[in-house]
C-alpha cells in the first residue's frame, strides 16, 4: 500500500491566528510538525496542504514539501481531499499542523488497522488517549470520543462524554487527536456530502463520517505531547524545549 502523510495547514486559525507560525525553541510550530513526521519513515511522501503562503514559504525554505491549496475549506480533510484527488495513493494520514511532537509508534499503529483481512473493511482510523485530568475533560477544546467494544467510534463531543450519572461507576474518558488515517476513496466521499448537523453544531469534522454511517476504527496512544489549540498551550509545550 502506498502511504503519505498530508499535513492540513491554515494560517488564520479561529481561536489562536498564526498558531502555526509561532516558534517553539529552534522551528515554529509547523517546521515541527512536518519534520516529526517525515522523521517517522512510516510515509512514501510528507506534504503539508495550505492556503496560505507564509506557510508554503516556510516548509519549501526548509527542504519540505508544500502544496497550495486553491480553495477554502470547511475541514482539514476537504483541505487535503483536493490536493490528493490525482495521486496515486492507498492510504492518506491527516496530520494536524499543530501537532508538533509527533512520534513514530502512534502512527504506525495507526497505519496496521488496515493491514490483514480484518483492516480490509477499514475505511477511516483515528488516535484517541485516555484523560485522567478534570481540567481537561470538562474543557470543550478538547474533543472527547466514546467507542464500542470494538474500538469504533460512538459519538465525538466537545462535552463530557459520557456523563457520569452513576456515580459508584470507573468511567474511561478519551481524547480524540485529530490524526486520522483514511482509504482515498472514503476521503473523496466524505468531500461529496454535506456538513451534517452534529457536526456543524459541535464543530468537529469526523462526525460527517458517522452521520453518513461510516465506521471509524480509534487506535488508543500513549501521551501524544500538547496540541498547540490556544496560546497557553503553546507555552507549555514551550517548556518542554526549554
Amino acid at each position: 500500500m502506498k502511504k503519505i502523510a498530508m499535513i492540513p495547514a491554515r494560517y488564520a486559525a479561529t481561536r489562536f491566528p498564526a498558531k502555526l507560525m509561532q516558534q517553539l525553541g529552534r522551528k515554529t510550530v509547523i517546521g515541527h510538525t512536518y519534520d516529526n513526521t517525515v522523521a517517522t519513515g512510516l510515509f512514501d511522501e510528507v506534504y503539508v496542504v495550505t492556503d496560505s503562503e507564509i506557510i508554503f514559504k516556510e516548509i519549501e525554505q526548509n527542504g519540505g514539501q508544500a502544496i497550495m491549496s486553491r480553495k477554502a475549506h470547511e475541514s482539514g480533510s476537504d483541505r487535503i481531499a483536493e490536493a490528493a484527488e490525482h495521486l496515486d495513493v492507498e492510504i492518506i494520514v491527516n496530520v494536524q499542523g499543530d501537532e508538533p511532537f509527533v512520534k513514530k509508534e502512534p502512527l504506525e499503529k495507526l497505519l496496521q488497522v488496515f493491514e490483514g483481512e480484518a483492516g480490509k473493511k477499514v475505511q477511516v482510523a483515528s488516535l484517541m488517549q485516555v484523560m485522567k485530568e478534570a481540567q481537561f475533560i470538562n474543557d470543550p477544546n478538547y474533543v472527547k470520543v466514546a467507542v464500542d467494544k470494538q474500538m469504533n467510534a460512538l459519538l465525538f463531543s466537545r462535552s463530557v462524554i459520557p456523563y457520569l450519572r452513576n456515580t459508584a461507576t470507573a468511567a474511561v474518558y478519551y481524547e480524540h487527536i485529530g490524526v486520522y488515517a483514511f482509504r482515498k476513496e472514503a476521503l473523496m466521499r466524505f468531500t461529496q456530502w454535506e456538513m451534517t448537523p452534529l457536526e456543524t453544531a459541535e464543530k468537529i469534522e469526523c462526525l460527517r463520517y458517522l452521520e453518513n454511517g461510516i465506521t471509524l476504527k480509534m487506535v488508543v496512544t500513549d501521551y501524544m505531547g500538547i496540541e498547540i489549540d490556544t496560546p497557553e498551550d503553546l507555552q507549555r509545550a514551550a517548556g518542554l524545549f526549554s
